[in-house]
Protein backbone atom coordinates (compact mmCIF):
# COMPACT_ATOMS: atom_id res chain seq x y z
CA UNK A 1 0.00 0.00 0.00
CA UNK A 2 1.34 3.43 -0.92
CA UNK A 3 2.30 5.83 1.81
CA UNK A 4 2.62 9.57 1.96
CA UNK A 5 6.14 10.65 1.20
CA UNK A 6 8.34 11.39 4.15
CA UNK A 7 5.69 10.64 6.78
CA UNK A 8 4.98 6.92 6.55
CA UNK A 9 1.21 7.49 6.78
CA UNK A 10 -0.87 5.16 4.58
CA UNK A 11 -2.86 7.01 1.94
CA UNK A 12 -6.10 5.44 3.12
CA UNK A 13 -5.58 7.02 6.56
CA UNK A 14 -5.35 10.57 5.16
CA UNK A 15 -8.24 12.97 4.60
CA UNK A 16 -9.10 13.40 0.95
CA UNK A 17 -7.75 16.97 0.85
CA UNK A 18 -4.31 15.90 2.11
CA UNK A 19 -4.12 12.86 -0.14
CA UNK A 20 -5.06 14.99 -3.17
CA UNK A 21 -2.18 17.39 -2.53
CA UNK A 22 0.30 14.53 -2.85
CA UNK A 23 -1.30 13.58 -6.17
CA UNK A 24 -2.07 10.00 -5.10
CA UNK A 25 -5.85 10.23 -5.13
CA UNK A 26 -8.60 12.22 -6.77
CA UNK A 27 -10.81 14.70 -4.92
CA UNK A 28 -13.06 11.78 -3.85
CA UNK A 29 -13.19 10.24 -0.40
CA UNK A 30 -10.45 8.07 1.03
CA UNK A 31 -11.04 5.07 3.27
CA UNK A 32 -10.58 7.33 6.27
CA UNK A 33 -13.27 9.69 4.97
CA UNK A 34 -15.72 6.82 4.61
CA UNK A 35 -14.95 5.63 8.14
CA UNK A 36 -15.50 9.13 9.55
CA UNK A 37 -18.73 9.52 7.59
CA UNK A 38 -19.96 6.18 8.91
CA UNK A 39 -19.13 7.00 12.53
CA UNK A 40 -20.85 10.40 12.35
CA UNK A 41 -23.86 8.87 10.62
CA UNK A 42 -24.14 6.20 13.33
CA UNK A 43 -23.84 8.90 16.01
CA UNK A 44 -26.75 10.84 14.48
CA UNK A 45 -28.79 7.64 14.05
CA UNK A 46 -28.17 6.66 17.67
CA UNK A 47 -29.60 10.00 18.91
CA UNK A 48 -32.48 9.66 16.43
CA UNK A 49 -33.32 6.14 17.65
CA UNK A 50 -33.16 7.19 21.29
CA UNK A 51 -35.49 10.14 20.75
CA UNK A 52 -37.86 8.23 18.47
CA UNK A 53 -38.10 5.31 20.90
CA UNK A 54 -38.99 7.58 23.78
CA UNK A 55 -41.78 9.18 21.73
CA UNK A 56 -43.22 5.95 20.32
CA UNK A 57 -43.09 3.99 23.60
CA UNK A 58 -44.48 6.82 25.71
CA UNK A 59 -41.38 7.01 27.92
CA UNK A 60 -40.74 10.67 27.13
CA UNK A 61 -40.98 13.24 29.91
CA UNK A 62 -44.65 14.29 30.21
CA UNK A 63 -43.59 17.92 30.59
CA UNK A 64 -41.77 17.69 27.25
CA UNK A 65 -44.77 16.08 25.56
CA UNK A 66 -47.02 18.79 26.96
CA UNK A 67 -44.69 21.54 25.71
CA UNK A 68 -44.65 20.23 22.12
CA UNK A 69 -47.69 20.22 19.78
CA UNK A 70 -49.05 16.85 18.75
CA UNK A 71 -48.34 17.37 15.06
CA UNK A 72 -44.68 17.99 15.86
CA UNK A 73 -44.52 14.83 17.93
CA UNK A 74 -45.96 12.88 14.99
CA UNK A 75 -43.50 14.36 12.49
CA UNK A 76 -40.48 14.24 14.76
CA UNK A 77 -39.18 10.69 13.95
CA UNK A 78 -39.79 11.01 10.21
CA UNK A 79 -38.11 14.39 9.86
CA UNK A 80 -35.21 13.23 12.03
CA UNK A 81 -34.72 10.13 9.87
CA UNK A 82 -34.55 12.21 6.70
CA UNK A 83 -32.06 14.54 8.39
CA UNK A 84 -29.83 11.54 9.19
CA UNK A 85 -30.00 10.29 5.61
CA UNK A 86 -28.95 13.70 4.28
CA UNK A 87 -25.61 13.34 6.07
CA UNK A 88 -24.30 11.17 3.22
CA UNK A 89 -24.25 14.32 1.07
CA UNK A 90 -22.76 16.54 3.75
CA UNK A 91 -19.34 16.80 2.04
CA UNK A 92 -20.81 17.82 -1.32
CA UNK A 93 -23.39 20.33 -0.02
CA UNK A 94 -22.32 21.22 3.53
CA UNK A 95 -23.69 24.76 3.69
CA UNK A 96 -27.01 23.98 1.98
CA UNK A 97 -27.73 21.02 4.26
CA UNK A 98 -26.68 22.97 7.35
CA UNK A 99 -29.09 25.80 6.46
CA UNK A 100 -31.87 23.27 5.85
CA UNK A 101 -31.23 21.91 9.36
CA UNK A 102 -32.48 25.16 10.92
CA UNK A 103 -36.21 24.54 10.20
CA UNK A 104 -35.63 20.79 10.69
CA UNK A 105 -34.54 21.26 14.30
CA UNK A 106 -37.53 23.54 14.86
CA UNK A 107 -39.90 20.57 14.33
CA UNK A 108 -37.75 17.54 15.21
CA UNK A 109 -35.73 16.98 18.35
CA UNK A 110 -34.67 13.58 16.89
CA UNK A 111 -32.62 15.47 14.29
CA UNK A 112 -30.30 16.87 16.98
CA UNK A 113 -27.48 14.44 16.06
CA UNK A 114 -27.66 15.40 12.39
CA UNK A 115 -27.67 19.11 13.32
CA UNK A 116 -24.52 18.73 15.43
CA UNK A 117 -22.79 16.78 12.66
CA UNK A 118 -23.58 19.51 10.12
CA UNK A 119 -22.25 22.25 12.41
CA UNK A 120 -19.03 20.24 12.70
CA UNK A 121 -18.92 19.72 8.92
CA UNK A 122 -19.40 23.38 8.01
CA UNK A 123 -16.73 24.41 10.52
CA UNK A 124 -14.22 22.07 8.82
CA UNK A 125 -15.03 22.71 5.17
CA UNK A 126 -16.29 26.31 5.09
CA UNK A 127 -14.48 28.15 7.89
CA UNK A 128 -15.51 30.04 11.00
CA UNK A 129 -17.83 32.65 9.48
CA UNK A 130 -20.28 30.27 7.73
CA UNK A 131 -20.07 27.91 10.72
CA UNK A 132 -21.03 30.65 13.18
CA UNK A 133 -23.76 31.81 10.80
CA UNK A 134 -25.45 28.38 10.79
CA UNK A 135 -24.81 27.72 14.49
CA UNK A 136 -26.30 30.99 15.74
CA UNK A 137 -29.96 30.30 14.72
CA UNK A 138 -29.72 26.76 16.08
CA UNK A 139 -28.42 28.12 19.37
CA UNK A 140 -31.22 30.68 19.50
CA UNK A 141 -33.79 27.91 18.95
CA UNK A 142 -32.17 25.81 21.65
CA UNK A 143 -32.14 28.63 24.18
CA UNK A 144 -35.75 29.52 23.33
CA UNK A 145 -36.81 25.92 23.95
CA UNK A 146 -34.85 25.94 27.23
CA UNK A 147 -37.08 28.76 28.45
CA UNK A 148 -40.16 26.70 27.51
CA UNK A 149 -39.08 23.29 28.75
CA UNK A 150 -36.71 22.64 31.63
CA UNK A 151 -35.71 19.00 32.34
CA UNK A 152 -36.36 17.88 35.91
CA UNK A 153 -33.40 18.08 38.27
CA UNK A 154 -31.59 20.84 36.29
CA UNK A 155 -31.56 24.50 37.11
CA UNK A 156 -32.12 26.99 34.32
CA UNK A 157 -28.51 28.17 34.40
CA UNK A 158 -27.13 24.65 34.14
CA UNK A 159 -29.53 23.79 31.31
CA UNK A 160 -28.63 26.94 29.37
CA UNK A 161 -24.95 26.15 29.79
CA UNK A 162 -25.54 22.61 28.58
CA UNK A 163 -27.37 23.91 25.48
CA UNK A 164 -24.58 26.39 24.72
CA UNK A 165 -21.95 23.67 25.15
CA UNK A 166 -23.91 21.21 23.01
CA UNK A 167 -23.80 23.58 20.01
CA UNK A 168 -20.44 25.17 20.82
CA UNK A 169 -18.46 21.92 21.14
CA UNK A 170 -18.87 20.72 17.51
CA UNK A 171 -18.27 24.27 16.31
CA UNK A 172 -15.01 24.61 18.24
CA UNK A 173 -13.91 21.08 17.42
CA UNK A 174 -14.54 21.58 13.72
CA UNK A 175 -12.59 24.85 13.68
CA UNK A 176 -9.64 23.20 15.42
CA UNK A 177 -9.67 20.36 12.91
CA UNK A 178 -9.85 22.86 10.04
CA UNK A 179 -6.94 24.89 11.40
CA UNK A 180 -4.78 21.80 11.83
CA UNK A 181 -5.71 20.56 8.37
CA UNK A 182 -4.89 23.92 6.79
CA UNK A 183 -1.48 23.86 8.44
CA UNK A 184 -0.83 20.35 7.12
CA UNK A 185 -2.06 21.34 3.67
CA UNK A 186 0.32 24.29 3.63
CA UNK A 187 3.24 22.12 4.72
CA UNK A 188 2.44 19.49 2.13
CA UNK A 189 2.11 22.05 -0.65
CA UNK A 190 5.46 23.54 0.33
CA UNK A 191 7.01 20.08 0.45
CA UNK A 192 5.53 19.24 -2.94
CA UNK A 193 6.78 22.50 -4.43
CA UNK A 194 10.21 21.88 -2.92
CA UNK A 195 10.27 18.39 -4.46
CA UNK A 196 9.32 19.81 -7.85
CA UNK A 197 12.00 22.51 -7.58
CA UNK A 198 14.52 19.90 -6.51
CA UNK A 199 13.63 17.75 -9.50
CA UNK A 200 14.01 20.80 -11.74
CA UNK A 201 17.41 21.57 -10.20
CA UNK A 202 18.47 17.96 -10.72
CA UNK A 203 17.29 18.06 -14.33
CA UNK A 204 19.27 21.25 -14.93
CA UNK A 205 22.31 19.77 -13.23
CA UNK A 206 22.06 16.63 -15.37
CA UNK A 207 21.72 18.74 -18.52
CA UNK A 208 24.72 20.84 -17.52
CA UNK A 209 26.73 17.68 -16.85
CA UNK A 210 25.71 16.21 -20.22
CA UNK A 211 26.85 19.40 -21.94
CA UNK A 212 30.15 19.33 -20.03
CA UNK A 213 30.73 15.70 -20.96
CA UNK A 214 29.85 16.46 -24.59
CA UNK A 215 32.41 19.28 -24.60
CA UNK A 216 35.08 17.04 -23.12
CA UNK A 217 34.33 14.19 -25.52
CA UNK A 218 34.53 16.52 -28.50
CA UNK A 219 37.70 18.25 -27.33
CA UNK A 220 39.45 14.96 -26.58
CA UNK A 221 38.20 12.59 -29.27
CA UNK A 222 38.00 15.05 -32.18
CA UNK A 223 41.69 15.89 -31.73
CA UNK A 224 42.83 12.27 -31.43
CA UNK A 225 40.66 10.94 -34.23
CA UNK A 226 41.69 13.74 -36.57
CA UNK A 227 45.33 12.76 -35.95
CA UNK A 228 44.43 9.14 -36.71
CA UNK A 229 42.74 10.23 -39.94
CA UNK A 230 45.74 12.27 -41.03
CA UNK A 231 48.25 9.48 -40.38
CA UNK A 232 46.04 6.81 -41.92
CA UNK A 233 45.37 9.06 -44.93
CA UNK A 234 49.07 9.70 -45.45
CA UNK A 235 49.82 5.99 -45.24
CA UNK A 236 47.05 5.18 -47.74
CA UNK A 237 48.22 7.95 -50.11
CA UNK A 238 51.85 6.78 -50.09
CA UNK A 239 50.75 3.19 -50.67
CA UNK A 240 48.51 4.14 -53.60
CA UNK A 241 51.31 6.21 -55.16
CA UNK A 242 53.73 3.34 -54.78
CA UNK A 243 51.31 0.89 -56.40
CA UNK A 244 50.82 3.30 -59.29
CA UNK A 245 54.60 3.49 -59.77
CA UNK A 246 54.66 7.21 -59.04
CA UNK A 247 56.66 6.91 -55.82
CA UNK A 248 59.06 4.63 -54.02
CA UNK A 249 57.43 1.88 -51.96
CA UNK A 250 57.28 2.48 -48.25
CA UNK A 251 60.11 0.98 -46.29
CA UNK A 252 59.48 -1.31 -43.38
CA UNK A 253 60.68 1.37 -40.95
CA UNK A 254 58.28 3.95 -42.40
CA UNK A 255 55.33 1.57 -42.19
CA UNK A 256 56.27 0.59 -38.65
CA UNK A 257 56.54 4.24 -37.59
CA UNK A 258 53.19 5.14 -39.13
CA UNK A 259 51.51 2.14 -37.51
CA UNK A 260 53.10 3.02 -34.16
CA UNK A 261 51.77 6.59 -34.29
CA UNK A 262 48.30 5.35 -35.26
CA UNK A 263 48.32 2.77 -32.49
CA UNK A 264 49.44 5.28 -29.86
CA UNK A 265 46.79 7.77 -30.84
CA UNK A 266 44.10 5.08 -30.92
CA UNK A 267 45.20 3.86 -27.49
CA UNK A 268 45.17 7.42 -26.15
CA UNK A 269 41.71 8.03 -27.62
CA UNK A 270 40.34 4.88 -25.98
CA UNK A 271 41.92 5.83 -22.65
CA UNK A 272 40.41 9.29 -22.71
CA UNK A 273 37.04 7.92 -23.83
CA UNK A 274 37.16 5.52 -20.86
CA UNK A 275 37.66 8.47 -18.52
CA UNK A 276 34.62 10.20 -20.01
CA UNK A 277 32.49 7.07 -19.66
CA UNK A 278 33.68 6.60 -16.07
CA UNK A 279 32.30 10.02 -15.16
CA UNK A 280 29.15 9.35 -17.19
CA UNK A 281 28.50 6.19 -15.17
CA UNK A 282 29.13 8.06 -11.91
CA UNK A 283 31.93 5.71 -10.78
CA UNK A 284 35.39 6.49 -9.48
CA UNK A 285 38.41 4.98 -11.24
CA UNK A 286 40.46 2.48 -9.28
CA UNK A 287 43.56 3.66 -7.48
CA UNK A 288 45.74 1.91 -10.06
CA UNK A 289 43.75 3.46 -12.92
CA UNK A 290 43.65 7.02 -11.69
CA UNK A 291 43.22 9.55 -14.52
CA UNK A 292 46.10 11.64 -15.74
CA UNK A 293 46.49 15.18 -14.41
CA UNK A 294 44.71 17.93 -16.31
CA UNK A 295 46.49 19.51 -19.26
CA UNK A 296 48.36 22.72 -18.58
CA UNK A 297 50.27 25.35 -20.53
CA UNK A 298 53.33 23.14 -20.34
CA UNK A 299 51.48 20.58 -22.49
CA UNK A 300 50.81 23.03 -25.34
CA UNK A 301 54.25 22.38 -26.79
CA UNK A 302 53.58 18.62 -26.79
CA UNK A 303 50.23 19.27 -28.49
CA UNK A 304 51.99 21.25 -31.22
CA UNK A 305 54.62 18.52 -31.56
CA UNK A 306 51.90 15.93 -32.18
CA UNK A 307 50.41 18.13 -34.90
CA UNK A 308 53.83 18.55 -36.54
CA UNK A 309 54.38 14.80 -36.42
CA UNK A 310 51.12 14.39 -38.33
CA UNK A 311 52.48 16.65 -41.07
CA UNK A 312 50.76 19.83 -39.99
CA UNK A 313 53.06 22.89 -40.28
CA UNK A 314 52.64 24.71 -36.96
CA UNK A 315 54.55 27.59 -35.40
CA UNK A 316 54.23 28.31 -31.70
CA UNK A 317 54.76 31.56 -29.82
CA UNK A 318 54.29 30.92 -26.10
CA UNK A 319 55.17 33.53 -23.54
CA UNK A 320 57.46 31.73 -21.03
CA UNK A 321 56.14 33.90 -18.21
CA UNK A 322 52.75 32.26 -18.60
CA UNK A 323 54.13 28.79 -17.95
CA UNK A 324 55.94 29.90 -14.81
CA UNK A 325 53.26 32.41 -13.85
CA UNK A 326 50.32 32.17 -11.47
CA UNK A 327 47.55 31.06 -13.82
CA UNK A 328 45.08 28.72 -12.18
CA UNK A 329 44.80 25.12 -13.46
CA UNK A 330 41.30 25.86 -14.77
CA UNK A 331 42.58 28.73 -16.93
CA UNK A 332 45.53 26.70 -18.18
CA UNK A 333 43.21 23.86 -19.16
CA UNK A 334 40.94 26.27 -21.08
CA UNK A 335 43.94 27.74 -22.97
CA UNK A 336 45.04 24.20 -23.85
CA UNK A 337 41.54 23.38 -25.16
CA UNK A 338 41.47 26.55 -27.31
CA UNK A 339 44.76 25.61 -28.97
CA UNK A 340 43.61 22.01 -29.35
CA UNK A 341 40.35 23.03 -31.03
CA UNK A 342 42.17 25.45 -33.33
CA UNK A 343 44.63 22.79 -34.47
CA UNK A 344 41.84 20.25 -34.95
CA UNK A 345 39.77 22.65 -37.07
CA UNK A 346 42.78 23.60 -39.18
CA UNK A 347 43.57 19.91 -39.70
CA UNK A 348 39.98 19.29 -40.86
CA UNK A 349 39.40 22.29 -43.09
CA UNK A 350 42.94 23.31 -44.17
CA UNK A 351 45.11 20.20 -43.86
CA UNK A 352 48.10 21.60 -45.77
CA UNK A 353 47.93 25.20 -44.56
CA UNK A 354 50.48 26.55 -42.06
CA UNK A 355 49.08 27.26 -38.60
CA UNK A 356 50.28 29.95 -36.21
CA UNK A 357 49.65 29.57 -32.48
CA UNK A 358 50.23 32.57 -30.21
CA UNK A 359 49.72 32.57 -26.45
CA UNK A 360 50.60 35.69 -24.48
CA UNK A 361 49.31 37.90 -21.74
CA UNK A 362 49.84 40.43 -19.01
CA UNK A 363 50.02 39.19 -15.42
CA UNK A 364 47.01 40.34 -13.46
CA UNK A 365 45.22 41.52 -16.63
CA UNK A 366 44.32 38.96 -19.28
CA UNK A 367 45.61 36.09 -21.40
CA UNK A 368 45.22 36.16 -25.20
CA UNK A 369 45.20 32.99 -27.30
CA UNK A 370 45.07 32.99 -31.09
CA UNK A 371 45.22 30.15 -33.64
CA UNK A 372 45.22 31.27 -37.29
CA UNK A 373 45.67 29.67 -40.70
CA UNK A 374 45.08 30.66 -44.32
CA UNK A 375 41.72 29.70 -45.79
CA UNK A 376 42.23 27.32 -48.76
CA UNK A 377 40.36 28.34 -51.88
CA UNK A 378 37.66 25.90 -52.93
CA UNK A 379 38.54 23.31 -50.30
CA UNK A 380 36.07 21.46 -48.11
CA UNK A 381 36.63 19.52 -44.95
CA UNK A 382 38.33 16.17 -45.58
CA UNK A 383 37.60 15.03 -42.02
CA UNK A 384 33.91 15.16 -41.02
CA UNK A 385 32.88 16.98 -37.87
CA UNK A 386 29.81 17.63 -35.76
CA UNK A 387 30.03 21.41 -35.88
CA UNK A 388 29.62 21.56 -32.09
CA UNK A 389 33.26 22.14 -31.19
CA UNK A 390 33.25 25.93 -31.34
CA UNK A 391 29.92 26.12 -29.52
CA UNK A 392 31.21 23.95 -26.69
CA UNK A 393 34.48 25.87 -26.59
CA UNK A 394 32.59 29.16 -26.38
CA UNK A 395 30.67 27.83 -23.36
CA UNK A 396 33.91 26.68 -21.73
CA UNK A 397 35.57 30.07 -22.20
CA UNK A 398 32.47 31.90 -20.94
CA UNK A 399 32.50 29.80 -17.75
CA UNK A 400 35.97 31.20 -17.06
CA UNK A 401 34.77 34.76 -17.63
CA UNK A 402 36.39 35.11 -21.06
CA UNK A 403 35.31 35.70 -24.64
CA UNK A 404 35.79 33.66 -27.81
CA UNK A 405 35.84 34.97 -31.37
CA UNK A 406 36.32 33.17 -34.66
CA UNK A 407 35.98 33.97 -38.33
CA UNK A 408 37.78 34.60 -41.60
CA UNK A 409 39.13 38.00 -42.61
CA UNK A 410 41.51 38.79 -45.43
CA UNK A 411 41.90 35.12 -46.32
CA UNK A 412 42.95 34.19 -42.78
CA UNK A 413 40.76 32.21 -40.40
CA UNK A 414 41.46 33.01 -36.78
CA UNK A 415 40.23 31.52 -33.53
CA UNK A 416 40.99 33.82 -30.61
CA UNK A 417 40.13 33.84 -26.93
CA UNK A 418 40.67 36.30 -24.12
CA UNK A 419 40.63 35.16 -20.52
CA UNK A 420 41.00 37.16 -17.31
CA UNK A 421 44.22 36.43 -15.45
CA UNK A 422 43.28 35.21 -12.00
CA UNK A 423 46.34 34.97 -9.82
CA UNK A 424 47.12 32.15 -7.44
CA UNK A 425 47.42 28.40 -7.66
CA UNK A 426 45.01 27.67 -4.85
CA UNK A 427 42.52 25.83 -7.08
CA UNK A 428 43.11 22.06 -7.09
CA UNK A 429 43.49 20.38 -10.42
CA UNK A 430 40.40 18.52 -11.60
CA UNK A 431 40.57 14.79 -12.26
CA UNK A 432 38.77 12.50 -14.63
CA UNK A 433 36.96 14.04 -17.56
CA UNK A 434 37.48 17.57 -16.33
CA UNK A 435 41.20 17.05 -16.68
CA UNK A 436 41.11 15.72 -20.16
Amino acid sequence: MRQSEGRGVPVWALPGELAAVDGRTSSGRTVRDWLVDTVLFLFAVALWLNESRSLTTGSADPAYVAAVPDWMLAMDPWVGGLACLSLWWRRRYPLAIAIAMVPVLAVSGAAMGAVLVMIFTVAIHRGWLPAVAVTAPQLVQGLGFALTYQPPGLSLGVYVGWVVGMFGLPLAWGLVVRFRRQVLLGLRREARQERQEQQLRLARARQSERERIAREMHDVLAHRISLLSVHAGALAYRSERAQAGAAQPLSGAEVAEAVRVIRENAHQALTELGEVLTVLRGTEPAATERAEPPPSLGDVAELVAEARAAGQPVTLQLDPSLVTGSLRPQEQRTIYRVVQEGLTNARKHAPAAPVAVRVGGSPGAEVAVAVSNPVPAGRTAEIPGTGAGLAGLSERVALDGGTLEHGAMGGIFQLSARLPWHGGRDEPADQGVAGR
